[in-house]
């Protein structure tokens, strides 16, 4: 879980050093799912951590945030966060929504104006469901979405990859550019966008530094 909370800083720290403000909320409450541990009773942790409680624990945040004057506000989630953001995704709470990976959702849910980046080995968001999200998209000329799907990794791979395996970080790099470039194209103003993910809040320095594809 260490190694996972290290990449997820440090996919963070790339949206930070673009010159957006970061928060992170703690949504699992000290209780993150142990993927290393084989007896874990996944089913009640998914009881005890309700997708649409995330929702509106998000949305929590998000009225905070605005009553501190933001009024621009972006948000990406990975797996569980994903599913979290979709459901963000079709109220105006935000501007921008960025999916990666995600759990499972349904065509009546996915929101015209989104990024989705969704892995090619993926039983949980099969590369074929994504895909047919995206040409419902496309047919929309009036919309502006991005879906992608990424060869040769697994579920997880942004955030659950070997740091020595060249290909893995390569692709999880890409994911996070596009990332990145979908809230560039969404022009919000830099230094007031809000980006949510998973773990505890930290604050981040700004930079003036962005990536680019």
């Amino acid at each position: 879980m260490l190694d996972i909370a290290k990449k997820i800083w440090d996919t963070n720290d790339k949206v930070a050093t673009a010159g957006f403000l970061v928060v992170v909320p703690d949504f699992f409450y000290g209780d993150p799912v142990d993927l290393s541990n084989p007896q874990m009773d996944r089913e009640s942790w998914r009881k005890a951590h309700g997708m649409d409680k995330g929702c509106d624990d998000a949305k929590a945040v998000i009225a905070a945030l605005r009553s501190k004057g933001v009024s621009a506000i972006g948000a990406a989630g990975f797996c569980w966060g994903g599913v979290v953001v979709v459901k963000l995704a079709r109220s105006d709470d935000i501007q921008a929504a960025v999916i990666l990976h995600p759990g499972r959702i349904t065509e009546d849910e996915i929101n015209d104006s989104s990024c989705y980046s969704g892995a090619e080995i993926d039983s949980t968001s099969p590369p074929e469901q994504l895909k047919h999200f995206g040409e419902i998209l496309s047919a929309k000329s009036e919309v502006d979405s991005f879906v992608k799907i990424f060869p040769g990794v697994s579920h997880g791979w942004t955030v659950r990859y070997s740091v020595d395996d060249e290909s893995a970080v390569k692709s999880a790099g890409e994911a996070h550019c596009d990332m990145l470039n979908w809230f560039m194209k969404a022009r919000l103003p830099l230094q007031t966008m809000r980006f949510f993910m998973l773990g505890k809040q930290r604050k981040i320095a700004l930079q003036d530094v962005a990536c680019h594809s």
